[in-house]
């Protein structure tokens, strides 16, 4: 798991990854809320600086086990035994973050933007995730935010239209509301899902910069400030550092050899699902741009030879691989500090970094824009 579950969570296709570290990076950590008994469920109990949630599940039967979780980190903060359907939360939210709630803490999720305000929730057993969340000013922005992307939910998912004219629109729109909500805590998720689309880190930089102070030190805000530090550190404008690794037949290939073309350094590996998930937006984008000056590079972080050569055939890869076969050892992985897969860099055809973790739509719209 990535550490942001909340973007898991709410489109769960784009954020999946594979972690280096073989511990789960979910950690107990202390309650942040007070557990809510079935004698409190049916109380509407007074939140002292903090937040509560007053919910109500219409068909849910008497002394079900609903579990809040921490949005970020998917972290069990609190549990309520439902009585006549209602059940309470309290708690206190240092900045406003997101929770969600479910059956024993499983999916379908009811998904709230929480700030410490008095919250109502209203929900069917058969439509939990449509639940009604008033009383939150922070959620209302993320129900606003929500509609505005709405049309562009396939392209955040990474499928659908990827047309130019179309993705410059998305992008417009998010950036609209970045623009116009620089107060609100759901800014800093836009941001990240108008980079998402356009791969333009020189913007998320500039729409970061004009957020408030508080909103930019909200778990959020710090994720994409770390982002913004992390894309200094890899030197965008810069020649990305050569490297020389064997292909499938042995032969040592270095990135050097690429020079002249559009180049995407793909690291995956054939036992990372969020990898093979995404190989096919790859296939896809490599087919339609490798007449334009452009092609892949994989770097494998596989173990074994033989997985390795079954996953290019069946993910039908058709460009250059290359791997040491050392796990996350892998030398090219140790040079440029690579913690999790799917990740890679779009190089240009002088060498220059132009593109990191471009993934599903982003891809294709980022050599949109540079091949014409």
């Amino acid at each position: 798991m990535k550490k942001f579950f909340f973007l898991f969570l709410i489109t769960p296709t784009i954020l999946n990854a594979q972690v280096a570290n073989k511990k789960s990076v979910v950690t107990k950590q202390k309650k942040e809320a007070k557990i809510s008994t079935t004698a409190q469920a049916t109380k509407q109990v007074k939140a002292v600086d903090g937040y509560l949630i007053n919910g109500n599940i219409e068909g849910i039967a008497d002394g079900t086990v609903l579990k809040l979780l921490n949005g970020n980190t998917g972290v069990e903060e609190a549990s309520a035994a439902t009585q006549k359907g209602n059940f309470v939360f309290t708690g206190k939210a240092p900045s406003p973050d997101f929770k969600v709630i479910g059956v024993n803490g499983q999916a379908p999720f009811i998904t709230i933007f929480i700030d410490n305000s008095n919250v109502t929730i209203n929900a069917k057993k058969n439509a939990i995730e449509k639940a009604e969340v008033k009383g939150s000013a922070s959620h209302n922005d993320f129900v606003a935010f929500t509609t505005i992307t709405k049309p562009y939910e396939d392209l955040l998912m990474g499928k659908g239209r990827f047309e130019s004219k179309f993705m410059d629109e998305a992008a417009a729109a998010i950036e609209s509301f970045v623009n116009t909500h620089q107060n609100s805590f759901i800014s800093p998720l836009a941001i990240y899902r108008q980079n998402q689309i356009t791969g333009d880190y020189a913007k998320l930089e500039i729409l970061y910069n004009n957020l408030s102070a508080p909103v930019k030190a909200s778990p959020i805000g710090n994720y994409i400030s770390q982002q913004i530090e992390q894309n200094k550190q890899a030197g965008y404008g810069k020649p990305l550092a050569n490297f020389t690794q064997a292909d499938t037949s042995g032969k040592e290939i270095s990135l050097e050899s690429f020079k002249g073309k559009y180049v995407l350094v793909d690291f995956w590996a054939s036992w990372c699902g969020p990898c093979r998930a995404e190989n096919p937006n790859v296939v896809n984008t490599y087919e339609k741009y490798k007449s334009k000056n452009f092609t892949v590079l994989g770097v494998s972080l596989d173990r074994a030879k033989q997985p390795w050569l079954d996953a290019i055939a069946a993910d039908k890869l058709a460009w250059t691989q290359v791997s040491d076969l050392k796990f996350w050892s892998n030398s090219v992985a140790q040079q440029f500090g690579i913690q999790s897969i799917p990740q890679n860099f779009l190089i240009d055809p002088q060498g220059n970094l132009i593109g990191k973790n471009l993934r599903g739509a982003a891809l294709e719209y980022k050599l949109s824009q540079v091949i014409r």
